[in-house]
């Protein structure tokens, strides 16, 4: 499974693994890939202690950070997280206010302690994700990527400047050519399958497009991907690697709360869609009657990001802190089919790479003995 990947990063199989989760990311680079921490849900204050942690318990192997500094969203700035917060809060319709206070009500959250105030998720505001970016480069982290189009050129050339390579995902060949004009060094050509934020071109399709339109820049797969035979053919269509995300979910190691782990392992590969209700942009998720409710044209439909996520703010505590299996938020990609049993990252990882080895040996038989 070596590609030229592997000599850049320093690692043994060009697996990538995408995740909110520090045990994860340490358990993935030890075990031979390269484990990628997302910083989106952390204060700066709490992503240098997630680094910190993973330093230590790495074993001096690689591993990387994914910030998100999304090309559109809407502008806001302030000094403090509280000051950023308060102006989203000032810019959500009064409308969009009533309409969770009635879904609250209809689906009978329970209210929060006194005093017990969740102000939502702003690692996406551009001055958060900043700091985000300067804490990942006081650590010895070999690469930031970026969710949701290029990072700014500055940040492009400080990572340059400091030996750490960039990654970027697209959703179609026009956005991975941007990223390399723009300077990012590793495209991760993400499906429509795929968890989270995604676009709507389907892997198969979109693989080959990215790979012909950036060469030689090297291409990291993403989408519908967490077997060996999978990765087997995104190598086939002129990957370089595998970027994988949902797999991890439900992960020995993995932080998934035990309601939404047991979605996870009870669901199929038809059981997702494509919603904006939690962040304001398209993410794959496991449909419930909350994604249902905002697609409801009675509504007023999902905001923007980062509105929706402060919008929805205290409902998401509440439905964590009911432990709301119906109603959880289980962002996962169409691969959740196949995640059907609890596994240790290296057992994962494991068999991974005996499949593709197996996939590959068998196509290899197949050819000589159809020239033989």
């Amino acid at each position: 499974m070596h590609t030229p990947l592997c000599d850049v990063f320093g690692v043994e199989y060009p697996i990538f693994a995408f995740t909110h989760c520090r045990d994860v990311v340490a358990a993935v680079s030890k075990a031979g890939g390269l484990g990628v921490l997302g910083a989106v849900g952390f204060s700066p204050e709490q992503l240098e202690i997630e680094l910190d942690w993973i330093d230590a318990h790495v074993d001096g192997k690689p591993y990387g950070v994914d910030t998100v500094m999304p090309q559109k969203a809407a502008d806001v700035h302030g000094a403090t997280p509280e000051e950023l917060v308060e102006q989203i809060r000032g810019m959500i319709p009064q409308r969009h206010w009533q309409y969770v206070d009635e879904l609250m009500e209809r689906f009978r959250l329970e209210p929060l302690p006194d005093g017990d105030r969740h102000q939502g998720v702003i690692g996406w505001a551009e001055e958060v994700a900043r700091r985000h970016v300067e804490v990942a480069f006081a650590q010895p982290n070999r690469l930031i990527a970026n969710a949701l189009g290029s990072p700014p050129k500055d940040i492009i050339d400080r990572a340059h400047a400091e030996g750490v390579k960039v990654a970027a995902l697209a959703g179609k060949a026009q956005h991975a050519q941007r990223h390399v004009n723009n300077g990012v060094d590793v495209v991760v050509a993400q499906g429509y399958e795929a968890g989270g934020h995604t676009g709507d071109v389907a892997t198969m399709v979109l693989v080959p497009e990215v790979v012909d339109a950036v060469a030689p820049a090297p291409v990291l797969a993403a989408g519908g991907i967490g077997s060996g035979r999978q990765i087997a053919a995104a190598m086939s269509l002129g990957a370089q690697g595998v970027w994988l995300g949902s797999l991890w979910l439900t992960t020995a190691e993995s932080n998934s709360s035990p309601e939404v782990l047991e979605r996870y392992l009870e669901a199929s590969s038809s059981d997702t869609v494509r919603s904006r209700s939690y962040t304001g942009k398209p993410a794959r998720m496991l449909r419930n009657p909350w994604t249902e409710a905002w697609d409801d044209p009675a509504g007023p439909g999902p905001l923007g990001m980062p509105l929706q996520n402060i919008l929805t703010a205290e409902a998401n505590a509440r439905i964590a802190r009911s432990h709301r299996k119906d109603l959880a938020f289980a962002p996962v990609g169409q691969i959740v089919g196949r995640m059907n049993a609890v596994r240790p990252v290296r057992d994962v990882m494991y068999q991974l790479v005996e499949e593709y080895i197996e996939t590959v040996e068998r196509l290899s038989s197949g050819v000589q003995a159809a020239q033989a």
